[in-house]
């Protein structure tokens, strides 16, 4: 109802009774009400455990592809998919050059810099629970990006939090010697954080009103058919078509590329965007678990308390923000 009609309404009216107007709110909204609070709490939890699987599904299946050669094959799967259900569902075409271009850019910050920096950090040897350490500072780095870039106001819990989170890494770092290629695990892992924010502040300033099909199927496109390159040039084998490959191909490509980012995007539409910044920091320690459970990796207790730390720097910081 307008406010319009709200106003034309007599004071005898049916319309204009207050006992009327609140008779449908209790009869109708609470069932709404509940599914929607519902659906506020496991959006979120489902997008911590599909985010987390990804790093556990790239390990199993690294051994097999080089990383560039894994990620074409999960970008290119997960473009196939995009851009047939925008042709299906004729979703809406960007309508200028330029909005075409900031998509791609998008694409090679966020999908290319990002997991080329994660992918080739873990077949480096960084354990998955460490390379998701450090993309979980990403609410922190996003925050100091932000500030340096877009001019924001970063707050006094924010600066803190920096600092604490920094600490948590470093004393993941002490726990684990950084003998040969480590500090190149390390930086690539840190190259990814990069990206990761570096996109992520792009796509807030330039493509916030993209369409979720079509806009994630041209970044999707762009970011395979640049890593294809990378690979034709880099790793020239064929891939080992094992269980393992297929596997996680098909889990990354449609549940991570496509379900995990679909769900940040939904949420951030939502007027979540700060719920998904405090998400960040749950992922490194689920992924640590993940990766105890199901890939056999150990931490000692001073990487633990670091994983500890740096959650909760991350947590306060963010919620921190969210409260100012």
């Amino acid at each position: 109802m307008t406010t319009s009609t709200l106003t034309t309404a007599t004071p005898h009216s049916p319309q204009s009774s207050p006992a009327s107007r609140r008779l449908p709110r209790l009869a109708g909204g609470t069932r709404p009400d509940r599914l929607g609070a519902l659906v506020a709490l496991s959006l979120p939890a489902l997008f911590i455990l599909l985010w987390s699987t990804g790093y556990v599904a790239g390990k199993l299946a690294l051994p097999h592809a080089g990383p560039f050669t894994l990620l074409a094959l999960r970008f290119g799967l997960a473009a196939v998919v995009l851009l047939a259900v925008s042709v299906a569902t004729r979703a809406p075409w960007p309508k200028t050059a330029r909005a075409w271009i900031h998509l791609g850019v998008v694409g090679l910050l966020m999908q290319v810099l990002h997991f080329s920096g994660v992918y080739c950090a873990i077949a480096w040897g960084l354990p998955t629970g460490v390379a998701a350490l450090l993309i979980g500072m990403m609410p922190l780095a996003t925050a100091m990006g932000a500030h340096l870039w877009l001019a924001e106001r970063m707050s006094a819990g924010q600066w803190l939090g920096m600092l604490g989170g920094a600490a948590g890494v470093a004393l993941v770092i002490v726990d684990r010697p950084l003998g040969g290629g480590a500090w190149m695990a390390y930086g690539a892992g840190l190259l990814g954080l990069a990206g990761l924010v570096a996109g992520t502040l792009y796509q807030k300033r330039f493509c916030a009103g993209m369409d979720l099909r079509t806009g994630s199927g041209i970044q999707m496109t762009v970011s395979a058919l640049t890593v294809l390159a990378l690979a034709w040039w880099r790793e020239p084998g064929m891939p080992d078509w094992s269980p393992e490959l297929i596997g996680s191909t098909l889990w990354l490509g449609l549940v991570n590329s496509i379900g995990a980012f679909s769900l940040m995007f939904v949420m951030i539409r939502r007027g979540q965007a700060g719920a998904v910044a405090r998400l960040f920091y749950l992922i490194p320690g689920v992924s640590a678990l993940m990766g105890m459970g199901l890939l056999g990796e150990h931490f000692g207790a001073l990487a633990l308390a670091g994983f500890v730390v740096s959650a909760a720097s991350v947590g306060l910081a963010s919620m921190s923000r969210a409260g100012g």
